[in-house]
């Protein structure tokens, strides 16, 4: 899961929501550092990226990257279900995709001291730049994946990313609409999290 989901998966709580931001740069046991709730949020990063990874379907979605992505195929799926999510918005939040990244911002900016060094280097150009609504397109998701290669040890192929999604778009849709639902019942039924749900029958 990148951005979009693990916010969304934090439910209503703005202390969870900040751990769980910040999850993947907070290393072994330095969440102690942190108020409860955002402690909470933090170890809700890390159980939720250790389900996706044994998830089964993640791993089907995985295979078709694996050519040319090899052990990077989980970062294209983290990325690319972000997608999905932010088009699929309305199926699952009760709230608009607009209004709840206003909140999001919002929060971001009223705890900006709380967050770690790196995430504050890039929170000012995530907000402006609306790193959400870029997921939204296709074109946005290989300008990310072009960014990532240069920068990142991720390799340089954005233009096979292109033509997997191409091809596989509808399957890799269905996908992530077969998975959200079941990593939602995860975190509220494992985990105690208030999750704003356009339909509470997606728990049963």
């Amino acid at each position: 899961m990148n951005y979009l989901a693990h916010i969304f998966l934090s439910g209503t709580d703005d202390e969870i929501m900040i751990g769980n931001f910040i999850g993947d740069y907070i290393k072994g046991q330095d969440y102690n550092k942190y108020p409860a709730l955002i402690k909470k949020g933090i170890l809700l990063h890390r159980r939720i990226d250790s389900y996706t990874d044994k998830h089964k379907i993640i791993c089907q979605s995985k295979n078709y990257f694996i050519l040319r992505y090899k052990k990077y195929s989980g970062i294209i799926i983290d990325i690319l279900y972000d997608h999905f999510l932010a088009n699929n918005w309305d199926k699952f939040a009760a709230q608009p995709l607009d209004d709840f990244k206003e909140n999001v911002f919002d929060c971001l900016k009223r705890n900006y001291s709380v967050l770690p060094e790196r995430v504050q280097f890039f929170i000012p150009s995530f907000i402006k730049n609306d790193w959400i609504s870029v997921y939204k397109s296709v074109e946005g998701i290989i300008a990310v994946l072009n960014r990532m290669s240069m920068r990142t040890t991720l390799p340089d192929e954005s233009e096979f990313a292109r033509e997997v999604l191409r091809k596989y778009y509808v399957q890799l849709q269905s996908e992530f609409l077969i998975f959200f639902p079941e990593i939602i019942k995860y975190v509220v039924k494992k985990h105690g999290v208030n999750i704003l749900l356009k339909d509470n029958a997606i728990l049963e």
